[in-house]
C-alpha cells in the first residue's frame, strides 16, 4: 500500500511564544512537526508494517521545513517530496489545498493521511478541501482502523454524539485524532538511515502553480494580527462541607458573575 502523510511543520506550541505588534515574534522559536501529523505519520508507519507498502512524506514550506521530513524519515518513512515555498506564512487552508492538488495530480497512492488540524491555525480545513479538488473520499477525525485492504479501510470516526463506523473505498483522504496512538521516537539507527532515503524537492514552478495562487493573492482569507491572550485569573478555593462550599460558590456566581442574571 502506497500512503502520503502531508506533513506541517510549525512553531513549537510547548514552548512560550510571544507576540509583539501584532505579530509573532520569530527570535528564540523552535519549529517541530504538527503532533497531529505526527500521529498520522505513525498510523501510516503501522499499516504498512501489517500490510506492506511504502509511507511518503509530503510538505510545503521554506528551507528549514526539511528538518521536519529528516525526522519523518528517521521514525521510518521510506521517503520525502519537499515543496519549496517561502510565502507559508501568508497562506491559508484554501490556497494549500490547490498547492497540494497539484502536487499529488498524477502520482499514484492508496491513501492520504494528515492530521485533522495544525497546531499553528487549528483551522481543520486543508484536508477536506483536497479531497473535494481530487474528488477522493474522505473521513475525518477517526481514533481507530481496522480492516485494511488494497480497496477498503474502516474507519472509527468521533462524531458530536457517538463513535460513527464507517467504510471507504481506497483511494482516499483520512485526518486524524491524536488519540489515535502514540507517536514512536526515532531510533539513532533511523536517523543515520534517514540521510540516505530519497527527499525530492519540488518547485511551484515547475508545478504551474501561478504567481496568483500563492501567498495571500491565492487565499481566500487574511489574517490581520495576532493578540497574546489574556492570563486566565486565580481561581478561588472553597474549603469545608459540601454543603456550605456549594452555597458560598453559588453566592459568588450569582453576586460576582452575574451567573443567574
Amino acid at each position: 500500500m502506497e500512503i502520503i502523510v502531508a506533513i506541517k511543520q510549525v512553531p513549537d506550541v510547548a514552548l512560550n511564544i510571544k507576540v509583539k505588534d501584532g505579530a509573532v515574534v520569530e527570535e528564540g522559536l523552535s519549529y517541530v512537526i504538527s503532533s497531529w501529523d505526527e500521529t498520522a505519520l505513525e498510523a501510516a508507519l503501522q499499516i504498512t508494517e501489517d500490510v506492506g507498502g511504502e509511507v511518503t512524506l509530503l510538505t510545503i514550506g521554506p528551507d528549514k521545513a526539511a528538518e521536519s521530513l529528516r525526522k519523518g524519515l528517521a521514525m521510518g518513512a521510506h521517503k520525502a517530496i519537499h515543496v519549496k515555498y517561502d510565502d507559508a506564512k501568508k497562506t491559508d487552508s484554501f490556497a494549500y489545498a490547490k498547492i497540494l492538488q497539484k502536487v499529488l495530480e498524477g502520482r499514484e497512492y492508496d491513501l492520504i493521511l494528515t492530521g485533522k488540524q495544525s497546531q499553528d491555525t487549528d483551522a481543520g480545513l486543508t484536508a477536506p478541501m483536497l479531497a473535494e479538488f481530487l474528488d477522493l473520499p474522505q473521513v475525518t477525525n477517526i481514533i481507530r482502523y481496522s480492516d485494511v485492504s488494497a480497496q477498503n479501510i474502516t474507519l472509527y470516526r468521533q462524531g458530536d454524539n457517538a463513535t460513527e463506523v464507517l467504510e471507504m473505498q481506497l483511494p482516499g483522504i483520512v485526518t486524524v485524532n491524536d488519540s489515535l496512538n502514540e507517536p514512536r521516537l526515532a531510533s539513532m539507527r533511523g536517523i543515520m538511515m534517514a540521510k540516505k532515503k530519497p527527499l525530492e524537492e519540488v518547485d511551484l514552478d515547475a508545478l504551474g502553480v501561478s504567481a496568483e495562487m500563492r501567498g495571500a493573492q491565492g487565499s481566500m482569507t487574511e489574517v490581520l494580527q495576532f493578540e497574546k491572550p489574556e492570563s486566565r485569573k486565580e481561581g478561588k478555593i472553597f474549603e469545608g462541607d459540601e454543603a456550605d462550599t456549594v452555597k458560598q460558590a453559588m453566592e459568588l456566581l450569582v453576586s460576582e458573575k452575574k451567573f443567574l442574571a
